[in-house]
């Protein structure tokens, strides 16, 4: 089952070989236009396998990324990027590895320096578009610790970030009130 954010709403789509539904990309997009204009909770769409679920973003560019939530002591590590919480990630380079990007733009963004994987924590998956196209982007996303360098926070402007700074759990429901699904799905996850 992949959970992909489009407009920020979920969608679930679960992998069936047994399944009988008619696979029709079109239809199926029909679908997720009527249940955003809806505001449903979430939708849920069978298909046959992962050849299918390509079928129906073929339009869309597909991207890789890695970040993660980088832990000192209880807290936890948090960007606002465009007035937005978020969590330090960023695209992978050509033939660079989840974990390689995620330690490398968590340094970039943050001014750490050599944060250390713990484990994965899961993938996350959504949409958006970029100078008129839309992307399908697939996040790895990573628990790690400070690292033994320690550094001063610093945000990489040129990237919207405007604050660096670690948040204690009992003061998550600050930064689930100003951020994505998709990243709450990340902080959930710990």
């Amino acid at each position: 089952m992949y959970k992909v954010f489009i407009e920020n709403s979920p969608i679930f789509f679960h992998f069936n070989s047994q399944s009988t539904v008619l696979f029709e990309p079109s239809a199926i997009w029909e679908k997720i236009n009527l249940f955003l204009k809806n505001e449903d909770d979430s939708l849920h769409i069978d298909l046959k396998n992962e050849e299918e679920f390509n079928q129906v973003f073929e339009s869309h560019k597909y991207i890789e990324a890695a970040g993660g939530m980088v832990k000192r002591g209880e807290a936890y590590l948090f960007i606002k990027r465009n007035g937005i919480w978020d969590i330090p990630k960023g695209k992978l380079e050509k033939d660079e590895t989840p974990e390689i990007a995620a330690v490398r733009e968590i340094e970039e963004e943050c001014g750490l320096i050599e944060p250390n994987i713990v484990r994965h924590l899961l993938n996350t998956w959504h949409t958006y578009p970029h100078k008129g196209r839309n992307i399908l982007k697939r996040t790895y996303w990573y628990l790690l610790n400070e690292g033994d360098k320690k550094t001063v926070l610093v945000p990489q402007s040129e990237e919207g970030i405007t604050e660096v700074k670690y948040i204690l759990p009992a003061e998550f429901e600050e930064v689930k009130s100003n951020t994505y699904l998709s990243i709450i799905d990340v902080i959930e996850a710990l």
